[in-house]
């Protein structure tokens, strides 16, 4: 194992927790004893070629009843902290960024960005009232980084909505969908988003399961 800090926290030394051996998804699991976050090392990470590919196998149809209903586990309780005339983005929005098209439904202007599908760095140099990021963190290679660029577009008093599947105590890692997936290397805990809101001063709640809200 090459790694020897978290990506997120930079603590050194994380232990061992999980090797998958399935055919084809051979890779090792580590966790931070400080942030909790559990990663995949960046040895084991796809290409950006490869990591493509795989996101355009995902049925993400903005017009898909059953993904709008999914995204709505975000946006439903997003809205009450909003005000009128907010501008958001939509960060990590994949090639068809239904929520954005959702939140413009509800009367909000909406950017966009993607590093693969949306790749406009000039949506990275403005602040938001609220920025979206949705089934995206689970893909974050550095963390560190990509949590600090989140601050950065954030507007003071603003609103990030996260949504990832939460690696909850009663969840049993070896059975766990969402560690199949190749292009998922960070699960987070819920004292990884704890250490998160600590580390950026953000105020944070969970109106969901496995959808977090840190307010600025």
């Amino acid at each position: 194992m090459k790694t020897d800090y978290c990506p997120l926290c930079m603590a050194e030394k994380p232990i061992f927790f999980y090797q998958s051996k399935r055919v084809n998804l051979v890779r090792d699991f580590l966790q931070c004893t400080d942030c909790e976050l559990v990663f995949v090392p960046s040895e084991f990470h796809l290409t950006l070629s490869q990591q493509r590919d795989r996101y355009l196998e995902h049925n993400n149809d903005p017009m898909d009843s059953e993904y709008r209903a999914f995204l709505s586990r975000l946006r439903d309780p997003l809205l009450p902290l909003l005000k009128e005339g907010d501008v958001g983005l939509d960060f990590g929005c994949g090639p068809g960024p239904a929520l954005a098209q959702m939140l413009r439904d509800s009367g909000y202007k909406m950017d966009l960005y993607d590093p693969l599908f949306w790749d406009d760095n000039s949506a990275l140099e403005k602040s938001y009232d609220f920025v979206t990021c949705t089934e995206t963190i689970e893909h974050f290679s550095n963390p560190a980084s990509d949590f600090a660029l989140l601050d950065s577009v954030v507007k003071d008093e603003g609103v990030l909505g996260v949504m990832t599947s939460i690696l909850y105590k009663e969840v049993i890692f070896e059975d766990w969908y969402y560690k199949l997936d190749p292009t998922h290397v960070s699960f987070y805990t819920p004292s990884t988003m704890e250490w998160i809101s600590n580390k950026f001063n953000w105020a944070i709640e969970s109106a969901y399961k496995n959808v977090y809200f840190f307010i600025k």
